[in-house]
């Protein structure tokens, strides 16, 4: 009987000890916003604002992001936010910024929302602009999935120069990329 309890008593003890490191102990390089849910709605604010265009209704404010558990060796990040549904399929390239340092671990909500940002640069987007474009989704278009992917790199967070198209930055990363997550916020009319 003894025998019997200790034998369910460590059976026990083990099973507590190897599901709490799983549940505890989040490894894995991910990104989130305190704006958003993956794969969630995205407020008015985020979306893009263009007089000249009826379907940028927003203000133009970049999101909130925040990452944790960068890989090994991480210098620098990259930023990309992509509409693949857009210009009907052929996509539209909202921001790219790169030159984040490894010690950043969040941007803070507007923190795009110019050419003028301190800390890191802005590329250029798919109208050529270097800042963040938030969404215009036609109308009748539906929703639009507007994917955020965050690239840790091994460049030095200088080593990338000004004004660089999404196509430009990544081959320019190119073997110096560590790892990378995403993160999908929802917008439409």
């Amino acid at each position: 009987m003894y025998q019997g309890l200790k034998l369910a008593a460590v059976f026990l003890t083990s099973t507590v000890l190897l599901a709490q490191p799983a549940a505890a102990q989040e490894t894995h390089f991910s990104m989130s916003s305190s704006a958003f849910a993956d794969n969630g709605m995205m407020a008015l604010k985020y979306a893009g604002k263009n007089p000249a265009n009826a379907n940028c209704i927003g203000e133009n404010v970049s999101p909130p992001l925040q990452w944790s558990n960068p890989p090994d060796g991480t210098r620098s990040y990259a930023i990309v936010m992509h509409d693949q549904e857009g210009r009907l399929g052929l996509g539209v390239t909202h921001w790219v910024a790169y030159g984040i340092p490894a010690s950043t671990m969040a941007l803070p909500e507007g923190a795009a929302s110019d050419a003028t940002v301190h800390g890191f640069m802005n590329g250029k987007n798919t109208v050529g602009n270097s800042a963040y474009l938030g969404g215009c989704p036609p109308k009748g278009s539906g929703t639009h999935h507007y994917v955020f992917t965050l690239i840790a790199t091994g460049l030095e967070p200088e080593s990338l120069k000004p004004d660089l198209t999404m196509q430009q930055m990544l081959e320019t990363i190119g073997k110096n990329a560590k790892a990378a997550t995403g993160l999908i916020g929802r917008f439409g009319h």
